[in-house]
């Protein structure tokens, strides 16, 4: 079948979604001088193998490109490894466990009204911007105890890091490339100003929140630093949103684009996690991860040297053929689901209970208060220009 991002133009580099997958589970990228990994079994072997296949990818990344980085990287749960991401990603787990995330629901049915009010006066909405973008980050902004007002602020300094991910090579180092990633972090780097002033008035000033939590906390007797409860907090606020507002977004798309299975859904509400399961497999949300290889390995018969950048492409081998019948084909009823569009291993994403349980509700609530809801045939879909990224940036729909 045609992928419908095909007819609305998403990066001509995410082939996979046109169902042009590669042949060989992995493969050297010249021009970008980095090892693509697209083969379900091999992506779940680097995944799972983090010895070998390091999260920590800046240093293998020229320092031309990455100048001024280094600030970024202390608490940045993202880049670490082993005990350190253990110990660390251990302090806001109780943030994440079932019965947390449960009791979140009423608060995320409110304000999913709340937004859907600002709107429900029209006869149409942009579905990004007016809830699968707000959603997100007012709970996240809750949890970490910053005021969800500031979400344009937020949007503005993620997008500066999407828009970074467009084209990237560490052969061809142009330029415009390195001005681009400098750009990206000079909007990170806004971002940590930002939070370093919440971080420094919770020191003097604790509160009931995660960031007070942070700041708290010690790991093997030692407080973390400003810098590492910024980075931290950084990672929460940027990766704690970003997926939701995908997978809402996605989710949307995919049954819009199969009204058959619109019907059945609307009509059986029991089916909701399982179209949100089909629609992480079928437009996985980050659709790449890198890891960086500690010493020479074997790898879906190719010899990947020590130092090199691989990446992980999720989004392709949630389609791979040896795993998924029919992988091109949207199916809610497929069963197994074994998608890894929340990663594998431990990096498996914190947040994902989280993410399914903003997204039942969102959904579940679209449906009931929009029985003809539907794509604005007037206007198209417009998705994220990133390459790591599959992800709407725009979704007209109509009442």
């Amino acid at each position: 079948m045609t992928s419908m991002a095909d007819t609305w133009g998403i990066h001509e580099a995410q082939f996979w979604l046109r169902g042009q997958a590669p042949e060989a589970p992995v493969r050297y990228d010249a021009e970008a001088g980095i090892w693509c990994v697209y083969g379900y079994q091999e992506v779940q072997h680097v995944l799972a193998n983090p010895a070998t296949f390091s999260s920590n990818t800046q240093r293998v990344v020229p320092q031309e490109m990455m100048e001024g980085a280094d600030q970024f990287s202390e608490g940045n749960l993202i880049q670490m490894d082993a005990l350190e991401h253990k110990k660390l990603r251990g302090l806001i787990s109780h943030a994440f466990t079932p019965k947390v995330v449960a009791d979140m629901e009423p608060r995320i049915a409110e304000l999913t009204h709340e937004l859907l009010d600002a709107v429900a006066d029209g006869n149409r909405m942009e579905l990004v911007n007016d809830l699968a973008y707000p959603l997100p980050v007012i709970v996240i902004a809750e949890l970490l105890g910053v005021p969800a007002s500031d979400r344009d602020k937020f949007r503005e300094w993620g997008s500066a890091l999407m828009e970074a991910t467009q084209e990237f090579s560490f052969v061809d180092r142009t330029e415009t490339q390195r001005k681009r990633l400098q750009d990206a972090m000079q909007q990170v780097a806004k971002l940590g100003d930002y939070l370093r002033e919440h971080v420094e008035d919770r020191r003097r000033n604790p509160r009931e929140d995660l960031i007070t939590k942070l700041v708290q906390a010690e790991v093997d007797g030692e407080r973390l630093s400003d810098n590492e409860v910024v980075n931290f907090s950084n990672v929460l606020l940027i990766a704690g949103h970003i997926t939701t507002t995908m997978l809402l977004g996605n989710s949307i798309l995919c049954l819009d684009s199969h009204p058959e299975w619109l019907a059945r859904v609307r009509a059986d509400r029991s089916m909701v996690p399982a179209a949100i399961e089909e629609a992480l497999r079928y437009y996985s949300p980050f659709a790449g991860t890198a890891r960086a290889t500690t010493t020479e390995t074997e790898l879906g018969g190719e010899r990947i040297p020590a130092d090199s950048l691989v990446v992980t492409f999720l989004g392709v081998a949630n389609r791979d053929p040896k795993v998924f019948t029919d992988p091109d084909t949207y199916d809610p009823t497929r069963d197994p689901n074994p998608h890894m569009a929340f990663g594998r291993g431990a990096h498996f994403c914190i947040g994902a209970p989280l993410a399914r349980l903003e997204g039942r509700v969102a959904l579940n609530i679209l449906l009931d208060r929009f029985p003809h809801l539907r794509s604005d045939p007037d206007s198209s879909p417009v998705f994220l220009p990133s390459l790591s990224m599959t992800g709407l940036k725009e979704l007209p729909l109509v009442f």
